[in-house]
């Protein structure tokens, strides 16, 4: 549709994108799409945004996000030649407790849980959008259950004899956590004497275990513990989000086995042990925002998605206080706005599937669950 406009976007309160102001404008046509918002700012989406695609710019990619958006995501990002994300209630949920959150207290735990595919590692990401924008360092965990199971490198720890390292998922760690927050990491000074000196910066012990491998998996518990002593310090300090996606993976059971083939306990690999302590809510200046996940959840039933399910006793008592947030269906508003994007893309070609019949036969069989109706429109 074409509408008549000034160009005016609503004015926000400051930093809240490009405002523009009406005054000495002419009328002229515009197109635009009710399915797309120009307000790209996480931190300025409202109410008034749901249901709307906004566009993450590329670079945003390669640094937000070197890792955590979920594979299907990243190709229909290339097919498409763009990246747009939906506002989503969880999401602005999440952000609005963000805002008003009282950062000389302890960290607030936030849960997101809901049915396989509704969209909680997507609501997460927009979350840890937020987060970098504002200036956030962001601790971000894409997948815990990949800590837990199918390591090709399993290592007895040398700091401590009880305890197992992964060098390689603490190596790749590393790497992209330093993409993500390198303009942080020359700014933290490292305060501890270990083996760099005191007062470096901190990406120096980063790069370290980037290049010597085998003691990635003690550098990154040096590091994790580093930021939970200095996030929101008087002196330089900082917002820490620490992001964990399939957060009941650090509970419960593995697949990896020691070499008299008996289980490795979670709590036996380094890298859960020092992510469990980032969990916990005895550091003031952040925010654990965290998802629960059926995909690739060890030993869990398939219908399980409430929080004491897929948590177990341990792992929910861990937890315990967090905030839940509840990921739904799409709505009939998120739908429709879902169909026309992908009518715009060209993704839907089935003459068929751009009826409004065809359009019916596409709600019954996905029941509006963001994941199922993706994967049926791709073979239309």
């Amino acid at each position: 549709a074409t509408l008549y406009t000034s160009q005016v976007r609503p004015l926000h309160g400051s930093g809240c994108g490009q405002q523009q102001e009406a005054v000495g404008m002419e009328m002229r046509p515009e197109t635009f799409s009710i399915f797309r918002t120009q307000e790209n700012d996480p931190a300025c989406q409202s109410e008034q945004h749901l249901g709307q695609y906004y566009t993450v710019p590329p670079s945003h990619f390669h640094t937000v996000f070197p890792h955590g958006l979920p594979p299907r995501y990243q190709q229909q990002v290339k097919t498409f030649n763009e990246g747009c994300v939906m506002v989503r209630q969880p999401a602005l949920e999440l952000i609005s407790h963000l805002k008003r959150a009282d950062y000389s207290k302890p960290t607030l735990r936030y849960l997101l849980y809901g049915v396989k595919g509704r969209g909680k590692t997507m609501s997460l990401c927009q979350t840890v959008h937020y987060c970098s924008t504002q200036g956030w360092l962001v601790l971000h965990i894409p997948d815990a259950h990949l800590w837990v199971k199918n390591c090709k490198e399993l290592l007895p720890s040398s700091y401590h004899a009880s305890r197992f390292d992964q060098p390689i998922q603490a190596s790749n760690w590393l790497r992209n956590f330093r993409t993500t927050n390198e303009h942080f990491l020359s700014k933290v000074v490292w305060t501890k004497r270990e083996s760099t000196e005191e007062g470096r910066p901190l990406g120096e012990l980063v790069d370290m275990g980037v290049s010597r491998v085998k003691s990635s998996s003690d550098v990154v518990g040096a590091v994790l513990k580093e930021l939970r002593l200095q996030a929101g310090g008087t002196e330089g300090g900082f917002r820490l989000a620490v992001a964990v996606d399939g957060v009941n993976g650090l509970w419960g059971r593995t697949t990896l086995k020691k070499e008299d083939k008996s289980p490795v306990a979670p709590e036996e690999l380094t890298l859960v042990h020092n992510l469990r302590k980032m969990i916990n809510n005895d550091w003031c200046g952040g925010a654990v925002i965290a998802t629960l996940s059926q995909t690739g959840s060890l030993y869990a039933p398939s219908s399980a998605y409430l929080p004491q399910e897929l948590l177990g006793e341990e792992g929910f008592d861990s937890m315990d206080p967090f905030i839940p947030v509840p990921v739904s269906l799409y709505s009939e508003k998120e739908f429709e706005s879902c169909y026309l994007y992908y009518l715009d893309r060209h993704w839907l070609q089935h003459p068929h599937s751009q009826t409004e019949e065809g359009k019916k036969e596409l709600i019954f069989l996905s029941n509006r669950n963001p994941s199922v109706l993706e994967r049926l429109c791709a073979f239309l």
